[in-house]
């Protein structure tokens, strides 16, 4: 497939595409379901900082389409009629922005009756514009609504760390960004392209990546999870890993909050996709049938509790926030995939529990010795 700006107008869909669309889509259910029944935010925002036409040349939709039937299919949606929704769908090619605005305008058409509190923005700037665009227009000591931020550029060239640091700074931001694993990982140390990879990162760290494959791919990925979480100020931090079509890393997906239950969902919509508990996607398994059990191994997560609890009676919440903020499981692995093993092994007990089992809020877990 052709990559960046030598791409046509519509191109085919790689497997890896659907896939993050896949984690997308099965995040903003949850995230739209949040907001939309909050009585505490009257608007939230999604930005699509590099929208692109709006659908393949296969016909599948592309991510404004995808996160827009996200919100109006969402089974809550006629709930959420006290939030606005706005949405900034931003392509800077001409022809591809010509033909997203197309696409959007099916999609008005399409519908009986728009949505009065569904907002769609169509912008067609530089993203770097943009972002300055829309961090000016916030007025002096204004908070900026919750905001969901997909960033998914071609390449590493329009996404420095000083304008993502700035365009998230405000708490209620959210991002998920793809990182062009496979460039950096090619061109780190040869000096080509050095003032690109120190606004990529916000520091010259990268050139201290080790000169050999072994230890350097996780070298690139640590050093920016690292800048994401120090110069962002992010509490958590989750990637997922995309394998091309030769069995080398070509990007990671990086998804950033400072809220733990977005954490949580996001981690969830993870796993769904890679049920195995690898955090990865391989485009050679596209369309294969899947050989293992949709279900994760939770032993090791159960041997983790079993040492960090040692000793002591704790709250089920105070497990399920552990394993969410501390550990790659989500919540809704933790009571019958991890601690019903664990006490038919012997391994947990219950001063107050009701029925064997399980475990309803405010179940007391006593662990034993390890």
């Amino acid at each position: 497939m052709p990559k960046g700006d030598k791409l046509p107008t519509v191109w085919e869909r790689p497997p890896h595409t659907k896939a993050k669309h896949d984690i997308l889509t099965r995040y903003l259910g949850a995230w739209f379901g949040i907001f939309g029944l909050s009585r505490y935010h009257q608007r939230v925002n999604v930005l699509d900082g590099f929208a692109g036409p709006g659908r393949y040349d296969d016909n599948e939709p592309g991510s404004p389409v995808l996160t827009l039937n996200t919100l109006l299919d969402h089974r809550s949606f006629p709930s959420f009629g006290d939030t606005t929704f706005n949405f900034v769908f931003n392509e800077w090619n001409a022809e591809r922005f010509a033909t997203l605005q197309g696409v959007l305008a099916d999609m008005k058409t399409g519908r009986a009756a728009w949505p009065q509190n569904v907002k769609v923005i169509e912008r067609n700037l530089n993203f770097q514009a943009l972002a300055r665009e829309l961090l000016d227009s916030i007025p002096a000591g204004k908070k900026l609504a919750p905001t969901f931020a997909f960033v998914d550029p071609f390449g590493y060239k329009d996404v420095p760390m000083a304008l993502i640091r700035d365009l998230v700074s405000h708490l209620s931001c959210e991002l998920f960004i793809y990182f062009d694993f496979n460039s950096v990982n090619r061109f780190a140390n040869a000096g080509i392209v050095d003032p690109h990879f120190t606004a990529l990162f916000g520091c010259d760290d990268y050139k201290n990546a080790p000169a050999s494959d072994n230890g350097r791919g996780q070298y690139i990925h640590d050093l920016y999870e690292r800048q994401l979480r120090q110069e962002c100020r992010f509490a958590h931090i989750c990637s997922f890993e995309m394998i091309n079509q030769s069995g080398h890393t070509g990007s990671y997906l990086f998804f950033c909050t400072r809220d733990d239950q977005a954490y949580d969902k996001m981690k969830e919509a993870m796993w769904k996709l890679a049920p195995g508990g690898g955090y990865r996607f391989d485009d050679r398994l596209a369309g294969r049938p899947v050989l293992f059990e949709d279900e994760a191994n939770t032993g090791p997560l159960q041997d983790v509790l079993a040492q960090h609890f040692a000793g002591r009676t704790v709250l089920i919440e105070d497990v399920a926030d552990y394993v969410v903020t501390k550990t790659p499981f989500h919540s809704g692995q933790v009571k019958k995939m991890t601690l019903k093993p664990m006490q038919e092994a012997g391994r947990i007990s219950s001063p107050n529990q009701k029925r064997k089992n399980t475990f309803p809020h405010g179940t007391w877990i006593t662990f034993g010795p390890e």
